[in-house]
């Protein structure tokens, strides 16, 4: 059984875990291939998501479907399991999934492999790396766990505390992968900002920038999965100093009600979160803004989600993602109950999607008429499709590019705006 396939489903730190896995059996003499759409792997790998309701339903459904194709007596002949959802829930797994053969929680990845390769010893797991995204960019997970104390949030229960990977450690992947292909480096963690604190006693993510921008050779490295409370500014001045360093903070804030941000135990108020804002767009004025919200967390009032429609309204976010609250069992917000009603909580979150979406083309039109580099991701239909600086892959805005020229994937061209639409644009060759 030499034909792997490895199914990832949930963040991108899964998606490095899975490309860590792949490596060292590609290594090993195993055919890899990534979500094979057409079955023909002996071996399946599902790398699993266990953070909130709709992600474990989805994990599940995987497996299932799985199963189902080898109680068929088709491949896969052999199921793994692993990831989040394994860890969390692998005892009630064994008992209703008996088709798979192992489940694998997401620190067991010596286990896991050595389940596959015979001669397998330990080795550093980070050491081996298939990419399973375009060539041209990459992940580059700093570091493992999270010690935060958010009342919602199960990732704490799931990965354990903060372990951060040595600078000199990522400095070297990093140089690794750009010597592969890699043009933009996409920093992530559960907590980016927390980075270093466990190894070096002090935020240490604006050394970890700074070694990055000036030894990697990335042409873009994009930075991810910030937190709020005790924001290093440091890392704002490093920003501020290399082109390489994309203008683009990922910060989830997840509400602005004073109230619901002591509920949900975030260690950041209204009037704080307020001030950082104001600090990213004094320092940084052309700064593209991701942040994620949640509605319906338990006990969420009409006054504190208008609250945040209005702070919606006013930061005029440059990409914003909604979440309905799931109650986690384990978490400190479970004891709290699930008050609001699924229907509401859909409410609140397309109310707030609308708003965005009118936020999102009056910022796009903006852009019609100015030039921008973009990084082309891929040809789609007539359409060359790249981003801009401004604009992480997979989850944010487009640019759809129309030319007779053939460009190049993974290359960057100068384009000028043409039209705006509510989450993409169109552009032309300069």
């Amino acid at each position: 059984m030499k034909k792997i396939n490895i199914v990832t489903l949930g963040c991108s730190k899964n998606t490095v875990d899975s490309e860590n896995i792949a490596g060292h059996l590609q290594e090993a003499g195993f055919t890899i291939r990534f979500d094979d759409s057409k079955n023909t792997s002996d071996i399946v790998i599902i790398n699993t998501c266990g953070f909130i309701g709709d992600a474990k339903e989805e994990s599940i459904a995987a497996i299932l479907e799985y199963a189902e194709l080898k109680r068929k007596k088709k491949n896969p002949k052999k199921i793994i399991v692993c990831g989040c959802l394994s860890q969390r829930y692998a005892d009630e797994l064994k008992a209703e999934i008996p088709e798979v053969d192992a489940f694998y929680g997401v620190n067991d990845w010596d286990e896991l492999l050595s389940n596959i390769i015979d001669d397998y010893s330990d080795d550093d797991f980070t050491s081996h790396r298939m990419i399973s995204t375009p060539s041209h960019y990459a992940f580059l997970k700093i570091a493992e766990g999270c010690n935060r104390s958010c009342s919602y949030c199960a990732i704490p229960l799931i990965r354990g505390m903060f372990v951060s990977r040595p600078i000199d450690s990522l400095v070297k992947e990093a140089k690794q992968l750009v010597a592969d292909g890699a043009k933009e480096l996409l920093i992530i963690a559960q907590d980016t900002t927390y980075y270093g604190m466990d190894i070096y006693g002090k935020r240490s993510l604006a050394e970890l920038l700074e070694r990055l921008a000036t030894e990697s050779g990335a042409k873009w490295i994009r930075l991810h999965y910030t937190f709020p409370s005790s924001f290093p500014d440091d890392v704002i001045e490093v920003m501020k100093k290399y082109d390489c360093i994309c203008n683009y903070i990922d910060i989830p804030l997840q509400h602005i009600s004073t109230d619901v941000l002591a509920s949900m135990k975030r260690g950041i108020d209204r009037e704080g979160t307020l001030q950082l804002m104001q600090m990213f767009r004094e320092k940084l004025p052309d700064v593209a803004i991701r942040t994620a919200l949640i509605v319906g967390y338990p006990n969420e009032t009409e006054s504190d989600f208008e609250q945040l429609k209005d702070f919606v309204r006013d930061m005029r976010f440059d990409r914003l993602g909604v979440f309905r609250y799931s109650a986690e069992e384990g978490t400190p917000s479970f004891s709290l109950g699930d008050t609001v009603a699924e229907d509401e909580k859909q409410r609140r979150m397309d109310e707030i999607m609308e708003l965005q979406e009118i936020i999102s083309i009056e910022k796009n039109s903006e852009k019609v008429g100015k030039e921008y580099m973009v990084l082309i991701d891929r040809r789609e239909g007539d359409f060359w499709v790249g981003r801009t600086e401004y604009d992480s892959p997979e989850i944010d805005n487009e640019v759809l590019i129309t030319t007779n020229k053939r460009l190049k994937v993974g290359e960057f061209y100068k384009v000028r705006i043409t039209e705006a639409m509510e989450y993409d644009l169109m552009a032309e060759l300069v």
